[in-house]
């Protein structure tokens, strides 16, 4: 078991070597990118990478407070369901009605790596596996489809 502080310090790890092996990426517009706290320009619309002891998990995180915004926001997702797939290259999970880890209500769209440990540094390159194509895919779809979403600025 790690103390608060040493599994605030491996995870901070993780996400420098993450930040560090992707940083040469440029984003689809071929620009230099924040890819860990990448910015959607829609407020209430993020992307978000997650790991813990147990799975990791890469998610679009629809989080505006009125659960009508939310229900539209999701909407204008699935118009585009069949291009994010196919950028994605994989089906993801659509959940219209979440809480997130602060019993929040939001809505998502995710996939999941199961069995995997942001502490067992042999599971690292399975981890940067995962969210490295996943990120750049997302971008790529966020490139193409985010003028749809300017209303919701």
């Amino acid at each position: 078991m790690y103390s608060k502080d040493q599994a605030s310090q491996i995870k901070q790890e993780f996400w420098t070597t993450f930040g560090q092996y992707i940083a040469p990426q440029l984003s689809a517009e071929g620009l230099k990118i924040n890819w860990i706290n990448y910015k959607t320009g829609i407020k209430n619309l993020y992307f978000k990478m997650q790991v813990d002891n147990k799975r990791a998990s890469i998610a679009i995180e629809l989080t505006h407070a009125d659960a009508g915004v939310r229900e539209l926001l999701f909407e204008q997702f699935t118009e585009f369901k069949k291009l994010f797939e196919s950028q994605m290259d994989e089906e993801w999970d659509w959940e219209l009605s979440a809480n997130d880890e602060y019993g929040k209500s939001i809505s998502r769209i995710y996939k999941v790596l199961p069995d995997v440990s942001i502490f067992r540094k042999e599971d690292w390159p399975a981890l940067i596996s995962f969210f490295k194509p996943r990120m750049i895919a997302l971008d790529e779809f966020w490139n193409d489809a985010q003028h749809s979403f300017e209303v919701f600025k």
